[in-house]
């Protein structure tokens, strides 16, 4: 963020509810580092009854905008005064802006900050943040601050079926949905219970009993509120028939726990979605220390060569990785097969274990910590 700061007067921060955003805020405020301005709060909006003159006497002064997209006339404001303050020199990291609805605030900044603002999404909890002794207890409850942090398993599944309700009850509607709060639950669930598996909107359809043109809309809704990720196939000619069609994924795994009812890590270690579970939550936590502009996919073939996780780098780098949850995992010859298609700079085996060594010649076994830290080697 300092970086995106440095070169932009504005940075919005993007992301789900509740991964504390105005946790962040207050922390920055705290250490005198800006002024922090919740405009849910009577008091602050009042502050802003005359944005222009307010925002100009903290000129020199990062000013930290929470919940902006409720005051959608201060973009107009922010841009005149970005503009005055470019032609007195003053330098960028001026604004911080930030809101739970993400899908919102990126179309109403980019249509009225067009060139002066820059993008940051931020995650959940991951690993590296809360520390790989904590690993099981944030893949069961999942990365929303609240679910992690709360008391016990049961205050946590509060937490997340809470959170649950509010997209479905306020959330998704506010963006035209037409379905009832029952029948998106249903499609939401669905796609738990298939946790990594290859998209089907025809399944859905008919299981649902939904048009398909519906559900697209609903899944290209839940991916722009960042509630789901829907994995691309790798698509270079490798000469050999791909797979074309998307893998999805609920992007925290204490949703997808929390949709099927699963109580504790117990329970989910004995359930059916536990490997679709842990694929996707390596997945997460990779993609979130991934640098800028890393390209994300799998790979696929008609013939069973198969690797869970593509990692396309902006230096052309290119590396490769399959992810298992046991302790001593079976690697098949469909990953050995995608080896020798994909001819990667690197390639590694995730599992459940706690250290890294080598296995197939040129790939390593490795532990997901170990391969967080790596990521951040490219950072």
């Amino acid at each position: 963020m300092k970086r995106l700061l440095e070169n932009f007067p504005a940075v919005v921060l993007v992301g789900p509810r509740q991964v504390g955003k105005t946790t962040l805020a207050q922390t920055i405020e705290d250490e005198k580092a800006g002024v922090y301005l919740d405009l849910e709060s009577k008091r602050d909006l009042q502050r802003l009854s005359d944005p222009e003159d307010y925002l100009a006497r903290h000129e020199d002064e990062l000013v930290i905008l929470d919940e902006i997209q409720r005051v959608p006339e201060l973009f107009t404001s922010l841009r005149g005064l970005i503009d005055q303050g470019g032609r007195k020199g003053q330098k960028n990291g001026r604004y911080l802006l930030l809101g739970s609805a993400s899908l919102e605030l990126i179309q109403q900044s980019s249509e009225t900050l067009a060139g002066r603002i820059a993008y940051l999404e931020l995650h959940p909890l991951d690993v590296t943040e809360v520390g790989s002794e904590n690993l099981d207890r944030l893949w069961y409850r999942g990365g929303f601050p609240e679910s992690y942090l709360s008391k016990n398993d049961e205050s946590s599944a509060e937490q997340r079926d809470f959170l649950i309700r509010s997209y479905l009850e306020a959330e998704i509607p506010r963006y035209g949905g037409r379905l009832a709060s029952r029948e998106i639950r249903n499609l939401w669930t669905m796609l738990a219970h298939q946790q990594g598996g290859m998209l089907n909107i025809a399944d859905l359809s008919r299981n649902l009993d939904l048009d398909a043109r519906t559900i697209n809309g609903y899944l290209g809704l839940l991916e722009d509120l960042l509630l789901i990720r829907t994995l691309k196939p790798w698509f270079k000619n490798v000469g050999k028939r791909l797979v074309k069609s998307p893998k999805v994924y609920i992007r925290d795994s204490g949703i997808v726990h929390e949709l099927l009812g699963i109580s504790g890590l117990e329970s989910l270690l004995g359930h059916p979605v536990v490997g679709g579970s842990w694929e996707g939550f390596v997945i997460e936590n990779l993609l979130a220390l991934a640098p800028p502009r890393t390209d994300a996919y799998f790979y696929r073939t008609s013939a069973g060569a198969e690797v869970d996780l593509v990692l396309c780098f902006r230096d052309q780098t290119r590396w490769v990785i399959e992810i298992k949850r046991g302790l001593s995992p079976n690697i098949t010859t469909g990953f050995y097969n995608a080896l020798e298609d994909l001819k990667p700079d690197k390639s590694f085996v995730v599992y459940g274990g706690d250290d890294r060594f080598k296995v197939g010649g040129a790939s390593e076994m490795i532990s997901l910590p170990l391969l967080q830290a790596e990521l951040l080697k490219k950072s």
